[in-house]
């Protein structure tokens, strides 16, 4: 097929067999010899192919010698193959269902099964992406560098955005999470579609899907790229996981950041210098993030310790943080 985009790979259909398929559509009712002249293949590899192309549903054979072969029309042969397909999704979770009853006559999972390793950073960061994508209820995570997942990937964004019955989503930042470019912009887009944040302290990068299931990196190393991950099922491990992030969360406090970009409030701080500084970041940080130079950052944040009566700018955003003045507009 050449340079061609496959298009049929997802309904389970092979290069070979897509290649056919679409040749006999251009050419139309073509004998063996044709549709292998067409395709660049050998009319014994086509004949040989002739019964799983009848059973996909993507040819017939038209009456008469010598063999013709004429294809089914697009619209029809992919109703057939989804129709195959979701049968096949169906057989499936029912056959899953009876499995499950066999693990849970035996038991409880073994040791081994609790546990998922996982190498590689593309692998890690598609296993992370599928945890969240089967998550129903409620997404549970710690947030500190490196990242698996591009935080830049606006597809990825919006596709989070658009999903129906999305999760809850519970998130606690460390105050390194707002060190990377961008990370700003992408936590308030991720508050405004829902998201409860807050700031504290994060030990561990950890996500956990549902109480079910939970990633964190095999190597805590904040210079370098996650490698390799750990999965954990259902367990004793997973429930101290789980209980770890609920008191975290009781020890963490509220972030909240304007959904349209930074805003000066005027009958107080800045919000989000405010909210920065809550986190811990240092000024050329904030300044990065908000896109400000570091002297006017120094400025605002001279100000808002008086403003505040703090000693000194972390005190300034312990005050601000624990009096509730991180508040955003609307909710004034």
């Amino acid at each position: 097929m050449g340079q061609q985009r496959r298009l049929l790979e997802g309904l389970g259909v092979t290069v070979a067999e897509e290649t056919a398929y679409r040749a006999l559509l251009r050419h139309g009712p073509a004998t063996l010899s044709e549709l292998a002249a067409e395709t660049g293949s050998s009319a014994a590899a086509i004949r040989r192919m002739l019964p799983r192309l009848e059973d996909l549903g993507l040819i017939s054979r038209v009456a008469g010698r010598p063999l013709r072969l004429v294809a089914t029309p697009p619209t029809i042969a992919i109703d057939i193959l989804v129709a195959r397909r979701q049968e096949e999704l169906t057989h499936s979770r029912a056959a899953a269902a009876l499995l499950a009853t066999e693990v849970a006559d035996r038991g409880g999972p073994h040791p081994e099964e609790v546990l998922e390793v996982v190498t590689g950073r593309d692998a890690v960061a598609r296993r992370y992406l599928q945890l969240e994508r089967n998550a129903t209820r409620e997404m549970l995570v710690l947030v500190h560098p490196p990242y698996a997942v591009d935080i830049s990937d606006d597809r990825e964004n919006r596709r989070r955005a658009a999903r129906q019955g999305a999760p809850i989503t519970r998130g606690i930042y460390s105050p390194l999470a707002f060190e990377q470019p961008g990370m700003l912009a992408h936590t308030r887009r991720a508050i405004a579609d829902g998201e409860q944040a807050r700031l504290g302290q994060v030990p561990v990068k950890l996500a956990i899907a549902d109480a079910r299931t939970a990633i964190l990196p095999l190597v805590s190393d904040e210079d370098r790229a996650v490698e390799s991950a750990l999965v954990v099922h259902p367990s004793a491990l997973l429930d101290a996981l789980v209980g770890l992030f609920e008191t975290l969360w009781r020890a963490a406090v509220p972030l909240r950041l304007t959904p349209d970009g930074l805003e000066e409030d005027r009958r107080g701080p800045d919000e989000e210098v405010l909210a920065l500084l809550a986190a811990g970041m240092k000024d050329d940080a904030i300044a990065r993030q908000l896109g400000l130079s570091p002297r006017t950052v120094q400025r605002r944040v001279q100000v808002l310790c008086e403003r505040l009566g703090a000693r000194t700018r972390f005190h300034a955003g312990y005050l601000a943080a624990h009096n509730d003045l991180l508040v955003t507009k609307g909710q004034e």
